[in-house]
């Protein structure tokens, strides 16, 4: 087989490209499985990170507040059931006609802790009568076997969604982000974690210091190797009260510009599978944290510029992406 043969030919497009999108959006892989609009509602249980507590390191990533980036970390803690609730009502405020729901353990690492303390979490969740499935954002490093046969065996019954945080491929860029592990411990937990029934989604951030345009693709066509289900993106920002916001302060880091992340992103998604769901293209952080790039807070635009890059150019996602 031709290592230049693309996978996407006119004669067998994905649904998402006879629905006339340029990526396989989220939304729309959710209408495909549940027939119906499905949101997440985000969940603290309290969680931390080995990075954090000091097993691998201490002061958690450098670009890291989960305040910022976790709605559920910014409000009094209440139970599960109650997060859920609660997030709900906030929802409803956008998403009036909205009914189903997937529980998103999300601030944190949310499978650090041993098994007997992770099954009540997950079931609590599950019980709640519009909760339709999982989503648990955790950390390559914190699924041990007996974590990913509890995974399993919740993915026997529900939808679930298994995130790990692996940023980059680059070792030199996980070091300068304090995450305590290097790429070949997201590719075994990737190993571990097939065919297990859950879908495996990676977080990708674009723009980190001392990574060229060069360095980004390079994580692109290793995600496409390594085949995973989805993928998370989203250009490096800052927020107030960490390592990075003292970095761009010092003029040590700049952060990248809009035009050059949109150029960027299109041209990574350009690179994965078109069967690769496409969960996240953009990122911001609530007014009160967020101290840059200014224009992450217009999510709208950033999307609208996105599908106008991929239109000026007649592409799609996985133009470029080649059979291996």
């Amino acid at each position: 087989m031709s290592s230049n043969k693309p996978l996407i030919s006119s004669s067998l497009e994905p649904a998402w490209r006879s629905a006339g999108l340029r990526y396989y959006a989220y939304n729309f892989a959710l209408r495909q499985r549940f027939s119906h609009r499905v949101q997440k509602v985000s969940i603290d249980a309290g969680f931390t990170c080995p990075n954090v507590d000091g097993t691998v390191a201490k002061g958690g990533c450098t670009f890291c507040d989960n305040r910022s980036f976790s709605p559920s970390r910014r409000l009094p803690r209440a139970g599960i059931l109650g997060q859920i609730d609660q997030s709900i009502a906030r929802l409803r405020l956008r998403y009036k006609n909205c009914n189903h729901f997937l529980a998103y353990f999300q601030p944190a690492s949310n499978t650090y802790a041993p098994v007997d303390v992770l099954r009540p979490l997950f079931e609590t969740a599950l019980a709640h009568p519009q909760v339709v499935g999982l989503a648990i954002g955790t950390r390559s490093d914190c699924v041990p076997d007996n974590v990913l046969d509890l995974l399993e065996e919740l993915a026997e019954r529900t939808y679930l969604s298994v995130e790990f945080g692996m940023q980059t491929i680059h070792n030199r860029s996980l070091e300068w982000m304090n995450r305590g592990h290097y790429h070949d411990s997201f590719l075994d937990a990737v190993q571990r974690s097939r065919g297990r029934g859950f879908e495996i989604c990676a977080h990708a951030i674009l723009g980190l210091p001392g990574e060229n345009h060069a360095d980004m693709l390079a994580t692109a066509r290793e995600l496409a190797r390594v085949d995973i289900d989805a993928v998370k993106l989203h250009n490096l920002y800052c927020v107030k009260n960490t390592k990075l916001a003292e970095q761009v302060a010092a003029g040590e880091v700049t952060l990248m510009g809009r035009n050059d992340y949109v150029r960027t992103l299109v041209d990574f998604l350009e690179r994965v599978p078109p069967t690769m769901v496409v969960e996240r293209i953009s990122g911001d952080a609530p007014p009160d944290y967020f101290l840059g790039p200014s224009w992450c807070l217009d999510k709208q635009g950033v999307k609208t510029a996105i599908e106008g890059e991929f239109e000026r150019r007649d592409s799609w996602q996985g133009k470029r992406y080649t059979l291996r």
